[in-house]
């Protein structure tokens, strides 16, 4: 890994001389992940970070059985498993009295991914995990403590003007392609002159994050929403002896007052005190539901929280993030290799922005749920909840937009599961990074073979449903066989070999 790390200008400017096929603007969680995902491809890539090491506190803490998948998909499940939580009991609203009105569902056991369905981490701890993944392949090139200056597009690059910080010299590094995982401020986002579309929420939050001393009170080891309109919060077991609280601000909060100390411990008094607890950080933030208008133009995309920001009632902040990286990753790949024409980038946006969206309106409604200050107005709530038994609130499956996906009805632009196939090994570890064809093994042996030839040029996966998972999921759906993409959406199913050629046909067509 190199950058920002002493090395010579003269390494830098050769770097700058040729052309490489992806830079990546920015080395969060977000841009390290579509770093690896790209590095496993072996396609030439540069990533720019203006910070010169990982930020060392508390961020995000949460991610979903999806996201370790993806993380599985780079080849670090094992580590990142190391460093977070399984979150088996599930987020719990509470009201004031109380009383439980709704429960988001956790699982003691192995959900439809291959894993548990939530996870919490120490977000530095996982960026070093990703770091370190990025290592890994010599194609890509970290370069920290480098700040883009401009970006200027030609018709086949992108000229990007950078300085380093380190050694205060400005140089140009040619790219095929620019990714933005260059945060809310997002430079590339300015410069594609992408608005924002608002969807409604813009409120304050102080978020308190503290580690627990050896004689902390026993704290509850799931999620809550306490959902008090003198004072809605949310209180977070992270991993090891990490807490949060997530306090809402009220119209007579100073915010200069609420992070001092004495004010801290007087709000979570009820859990914790200065002997039982230290502070590790507190920040007051707005929590935003925003997503851009344009995530392409020619050669510059964006991604994460330059193209979309969700408030975090779901936790699905971070999670939008590396779907947007997972849904590139094999698109660049694919166009970069000449196997898809440039437009299938269009897809990117056509297909994330109304998926994410529905996560973004979702964590909105909730957070109308938890975010109630007006007494009248909490008493109808919980009058509403109080009907029968707190509700068992599932994860939603929202589809993928318009893009590469056939027309019909859900699983459709939905995720495929992972199962343990019958020799013990799960799905993803058996098709790896590519689209596969599930399908009933006459049903494989009937295709023609222009699609035989058309799934050879996309390196398709031929996947016989022998295993008892597989055939359970087809014999569910009534259906013969479904094609299923690199990000692990179904593109689309089908019932005879004529309906399988057609479908490949209409996808899988020569560049």
């Amino acid at each position: 890994m190199a950058g920002g790390d002493g090395q010579a200008y003269g390494v830098r400017h050769a770097m700058s001389e040729r052309l490489v096929d992806v830079a990546i603007i920015g080395f969060g969680p977000a841009g390290a992940t579509l770093a690896n995902l790209l590095g496993q491809t072996g396609l030439s890539v540069v990533v720019l970070e203006k910070e010169a090491a990982i930020y060392p506190l508390p961020r995000a803490i949460h991610f979903d059985g999806e996201v370790m998948r993806i993380f599985q998909s780079i080849g670090l499940r094992r580590e990142v498993e190391g460093i977070s939580r399984a979150g088996l009991k599930g987020m719990h609203f509470v009201n004031a009295e109380g009383e439980t009105l709704l429960i988001r569902g956790g699982t003691t056991a192995t959900g439809p991914h291959g894993c548990a369905s939530n996870y919490y981490f120490h977000q530095p701890e996982l960026e070093q995990v990703l770091r370190e993944g990025v290592g890994r392949f010599a194609n890509v090139r970290v370069c920290l403590q480098h700040n883009v200056l401009d970006i200027q597009q030609h018709p086949d690059h992108a000229c990007l003007q950078v300085e380093d910080t380190q050694s205060n010299r400005t140089y140009d590094i040619k790219a095929r392609y620019v990714v933005g995982c260059d945060g809310a401020r997002s430079l590339v986002r300015k410069i594609l002159g992408s608005s924002m579309q608002d969807l409604g929420l813009h409120q304050a939050w102080l978020v308190f994050d503290a580690r627990l001393k050896d004689n902390a009170p026993p704290l509850p080891d799931h999620t809550v929403q306490h959902c008090d309109p003198a004072r809605p919060m949310t209180y977070c077991n992270v991993t090891g002896n990490r807490r949060r609280w997530e306090i809402m601000l009220l119209p007579d909060d100073d915010p200069a007052d609420m992070v001092k100390p004495d004010t801290l411990w007087s709000l979570v008094q009820r859990w914790v005190q200065p002997e039982t607890a230290e502070i590790e950080r507190a920040a007051i933030y707005t929590f935003h539901s925003v997503i851009a208008q344009g995530w392409r133009a020619g050669r510059l995309m964006l991604a994460g929280d330059a193209a979309h920001q969700t408030p975090p009632f779901l936790g699905q902040g971070m999670c939008a993030a590396l779907r947007d990286a997972s849904n590139l990753a094999w698109k660049l790949h694919a166009v970069l290799t000449g196997v898809a024409n440039d437009d299938l980038l269009d897809t990117y946006e056509s297909e994330r922005a109304p998926h994410v969206q529905a996560f973004i309106e979702l964590a909105v409604r909730l957070g109308d749920i938890i975010q109630t200050t007006d007494p009248e107005a909490a008493q109808a709530r919980d009058a509403k909840f109080r009907q029968g038994q707190p509700e068992i609130f599932q994860f939603p499956a929202p589809v993928l937009g318009d893009g590469m996906v056939a027309e019909g009805p859900a699983p459709v632009g939905q995720t495929f599961p992972q199962p343990q196939l019958d020799n013990g090994q799960l799905l993803d570890e058996v098709i790896g990074n590519h689209f596969a064809v599930i399908a009933l093994p006459e049903l494989l042996q009937q295709v023609s073979l222009q699609t035989r030839a058309q799934w050879q040029q996309w390196q398709v996966v031929s996947q016989p449903a022998q295993d008892l998972g597989l055939r359970a999921w087809l014999d569910q759906h009534h259906v013969q066989a479904v094609v299923v993409r690199p990000d692990r959406y179904i593109l689309g199913m089908a019932n005879t070999s004529a309906q399988l050629d057609a479908l490949s046909q209409q996808w899988f067509h020569s560049a």
